[in-house]
């Protein structure tokens, strides 16, 4: 399909630069069916699901993988996208062109890496030096990596160690952080456990390719960059328990959405899975493992936005989204939320 049946304009002033407080005070926008369009907010959650449904978030944490260093006089930024080795990661690197093969780039606080590949999506393999864990360099060196959308227009600062993490977060890994599942807290946990809708974790490492925006003009050439996830096997028999007693599986994030949808066969049935994943997800697709989706709104022209078209249809999603940007609901990570449930 062509990529540009995907975009759409939003104001600037649509996106938000910090989170709701509290937290699941967000709204929310309800698509529901063929034609179902509501305005609620996150905390009416257990009202708008059903006793046996399931919601399934994701555990991974957000490391502070955004860098800032030099190669001599040459100022370098790298982003870390993905772990490849005990200590090599690939990242995206902001004036790459200085950067050659076995270069040895200064990140500051005695954190140093070369340079030892250069893969063909333009990302610089690194190796970090020395013998502590790659996560307690980072936690010296590095800051949160946020989207660019709003790195642009604000820098990274402490209240974003806290906000830009989930109550779930425990494995870490991320570049990103699976940002529906920001909007959960301690005491809507505890509502919806009341009105009886399970919740179910998986991990699945966001990467930095999430951010990155499709070059292709057809959907057929756009390459996904692989992510690692693990669902295992006691969490994939209880999401098919659910789904037998006639529960629905309501993924959190786009993220435990593709996790899901790459651990599923034709059957339906979700099997464990530990792994790369590089599932693209357009319209067209048909889905196997789950129900339902709660996410944030997605970027014009986004991976996502086609995720999200695909689920509830093109047409559908683009009349959801303009009425979202005349409602005035804040948009991507940091923004308000949406329930899409197919019917």
């Amino acid at each position: 399909m062509r990529v540009d049946l995907f975009d759409f304009d939003l104001p600037p002033e649509n996106i938000a630069l910090r989170p709701a407080s509290p937290r699941d005070s967000a709204r929310m926008l309800v698509v529901e069916g063929a034609s179902g369009l509501s305005d609620r907010f996150v905390s009416d959650l257990p009202g708008l699901l059903r006793a046996g449904d399931c919601l399934v978030f994701n555990d991974t944490r957000v490391i502070p993988a955004q860098l800032e260093g030099r190669r001599g006089e040459a100022r370098i930024g790298a982003t870390l996208h993905k772990r490849e080795g005990l200590r090599q990661w690939r990242a995206f690197v902001r004036n790459a062109k200085r950067v050659r093969i076995g270069d040895r780039i200064d990140f500051g606080a005695d954190v140093f890496a070369v340079a030892v590949d250069r893969g063909e999506d333009g990302s610089i393999l690194l190796d970090f030096a020395g013998e502590e864990p790659v996560e307690l360099l980072l936690e010296r060196a590095g800051t949160m990596p946020l989207p660019p959308y709003i790195a642009g227009k604000r820098p990274a600062d402490a209240r974003d160690r806290d906000d830009y993490q989930t109550m779930f977060a425990k494995e870490k890994g991320a570049v990103a952080a699976p940002t529906a599942a920001l909007h959960f807290t301690p005491g809507l946990m505890a509502a919806l456990a009341e009105a009886g809708i399970a919740s179910e974790t998986l991990t699945l490492h966001v990467g930095a390719g999430t951010f990155l925006p499709v070059k292709a003009e057809d959907t057929d050439d756009h390459r996904m960059h692989a992510e690692w996830g693990r669902i295992d096997a006691a969490t994939a028999d209880r999401l098919n328990a659910v789904r037998a007693r006639g529960g629905r599986v309501v993924a959190v994030g786009t993220t435990s959405l593709r996790l899901i949808e790459s651990a599923a066969g034709d059957d339906g049935l979700i099997r464990p899975f530990d792994g790369d994943t590089a599932i693209f997800i357009t319209p067209g697709y048909r889905f196997r493992g789950i129900d339902g989706l709660m996410t944030n709104f997605h970027l014009p022209k986004s991976t996502l936005f086609m995720l999200v078209s695909a689920l509830m249809g093109r047409e559908r999603m683009q009349a959801a989204y303009a009425h979202a940007i005349a409602a005035g609901y804040r948009f991507y990570s940091y923004g308000d939320s949406s329930l899409l449930l197919p019917g």
